[in-house]
């Protein structure tokens, strides 16, 4: 099998997908491009903002194209390139891209409220509170270990104490990245521009701030870089959406899609082979293809928490209703190609049948630069270009989670008010923008100590079972709303199984080490044990209480009959 064939495959998957299946969605649903949306009716300046369509776009594939398309497609490459390729597929097309576009479009047709809060409306407070709950314990994990993937990405010093030139240019592009988004969103707020010269503006800024951080790198240790990390992430959480987040994402929308045309362009013009063999079998290494293929793969063919981007920041700043395929299905359409270039980078790198060594990030990168480098591009500014786009990945979502976890504390202690003035002093205390986002941060701080590898299995099964259960919630607000819904529920069946096995078994090697290594740490091992049991028992609450909702007969009640 050639690197082509199987990008071949997957671009005409994925564009049959989007313009079949996604565009039937929209059909059966119903879409009204003459709606007001919630980005208009309730315009704040803040999270309500409204948007043109590519900004939407930027903001939503730039948040949930995190690490995981790079790192879960090489990784599950062990069991072999066809159940990668096969679940990337079918995961992409009828699992992910749909729970992405659903989110996006329930939360656009109910005021852009999030799933949370969609869950109180149609299932009930507890359901509510019990998904709010489990929703901030999830995006303590994301923040966890994302933070110290981009802290080790921008990590100026290699492992023998000599610099490590790319990832400190990285880490300067990265910040340079920052300062400007922030200039470039007020200039934009104060002087609005057309699309096409705001492209033009935006490409220059690009070209300057790579030549800028190549230039001057920054040499930092992680530890340094984690402090960095967290106070961004404290700004991105309480800043208006316009000024940072907004024209960051804007800005790093073209590099990742550029990662993406040069993994693409360099697979066309090479042409591979796949040198990893088609299946490998059942149980590798010791890990069972089942349930580990699936919660190793989550970007690329379903994640739970892309539902929470959607849902949360996206649908607010939705000018359109007719922007939401685009923004929901198609930018997972995007990701989930990005998916298929990263398993043909690691099995064009493969010899022999094995693997190459080394992190994902570094065979991704160091694949995607040679191919850059046959373009002329010297090597080590190639190797600084992708290290830098590789931990935008990572950044990105780390903007995003901390402010949907910011969120989901705050509506986790909102009743019938958000009016600070009728709440009492606790709530009022509970329910503040900066002490909800502090409260978020510390915590993941504290699971971030444990380190990337150690957090890494648990927010897989998290995240998978976050989407199983948002797909239970979308298909209750589906039913009651007088839609067709059934689309939904082999997805959230089997993502309730798989992600539930697999949380069992992180749960039973975190007791297995406790028990028989003697080296108990409550700062990793304890409180992933405490996290992973709250994920398990709230799951099964919330699934029994939407369940139930999901298959009773429809009584007639208003909620019923309410179509949006």
């Amino acid at each position: 099998m050639t690197g082509l064939t199987l990008l071949g495959i997957a671009l005409v998957v994925c564009a049959a997908g989007y313009f079949i299946y996604g565009r039937w969605l929209t059909k059966i649903w119903g879409i009204d491009p003459q709606a007001t949306t919630p980005a208009y009716r309730f315009e704040d300046g803040n999270d309500y903002v409204p948007s043109s369509k590519f900004t939407v776009f930027a903001h939503q594939f730039s948040s949930i194209t995190g690490a995981g398309p790079v790192t879960g497609p090489i990784i599950a490459a062990m069991f072999g390139w066809l159940p990668v390729m096969l679940w990337l597929m079918v995961g992409g097309i009828f699992f992910g891209a749909v729970q992405d576009f659903t989110a996006l479009y329930a939360s656009v047709k109910d005021e852009g409220k999030s799933v949370g809060m969609l869950i109180e409306k149609y299932i009930g407070k507890t359901g509510k509170r019990m998904f709010l709950l489990f929703s901030w314990l999830f995006t303590l994990l994301v923040i966890a270990a994302f933070a110290d993937i981009v802290a080790s990405t921008f990590n100026g010093f290699a492992a023998n104490g000599t610099l490590a030139t790319p990832n400190a240019a990285a880490a300067s592009i990265s910040m340079l990245y920052i300062v400007v988004a922030i200039f470039f969103g007020w200039f934009l707020k104060n002087h609005p521009l057309s699309e096409k010269t705001k492209l033009a503006v935006g490409i220059i800024l690009i070209l300057g701030m790579l030549t800028a951080g190549i230039a001057y790198p920054l040499y930092f240790d992680k530890t340094t870089w984690i402090y960095v990390v967290f106070a961004y992430m404290f700004m991105a959480a309480i800043l208006p959406m316009w000024l940072l987040m907004e024209p960051r994402d804007y800005l790093s929308s073209f590099l990742l899609l550029g990662m993406i045309a040069s993994g693409v362009i360099g697979v066309v013009f090479t042409n591979p082979t796949i040198e990893l063999p088609a299946f490998v079998g059942f149980e590798v290494n010791g890990k069972p293809l089942f349930p580990i293929l699936f919660i190793t793969i989550a970007c690329g063919a379903v994640s739970g928490f892309h539902s929470l981007v959607s849902s949360g920041t996206s649908s607010k700043t939705i000018s359109n209703e007719k922007d939401m395929l685009f923004v929901g299905y198609g930018s997972m359409m995007v990701e989930t190609v990005l998916a298929v270039v990263s398993l043909v980078v690691v099995g064009a790198a493969a010899t022999g049948g094995v693997m190459p060594k080394g992190t994902p990030f570094q065979i991704f990168s160091g694949s995607v630069a040679n191919f850059l480098s046959m373009f002329g591009l010297s090597r080590h500014v190639a190797t600084c270009v992708i290290t830098m786009c590789v931990s935008a990945l990572a950044l990105t979502t780390l903007d995003s989670v901390g402010r949907i976890g910011r969120m989901c504390f705050q509506e986790l202690f909102t009743d019938a008010t958000t009016d600070p003035a009728k709440m009492s002093p606790v709530q009022r205390v509970l329910t503040n923008k900066y002490f909800a986002t502090l409260i978020t941060l510390f915590f993941g701080y504290l699971l971030c100590l444990g380190g990337y590898m150690n957090v890494w299995p648990l927010f897989g099964a998290a995240n998978q079972l976050c989407s199983a259960l948002v797909l239970i919630a979308l298909a209750v607000f589906l039913k009651v709303t007088g839609r067709q819904g059934k689309m939904l529920y082999i997805p959230m069946g089997f993502m309730f199984v798989v992600t539930l096995i697999a949380l069992l078994m992180s749960i039973y090697g975190i007791v297995n080490k406790i028990i028989y290594t003697g080296g108990f740490s409550f700062l990793t091992d304890g409180l992933q044990l405490v996290v992973a049991i709250a994920l398990i028992t709230l799951a099964l609450l919330i699934a029994s209480n939407s369940v139930r909702k999901l298959f009773d007969s429809c009584d007639g009640t208003p909620a019923q009959a309410e179509k949006l």
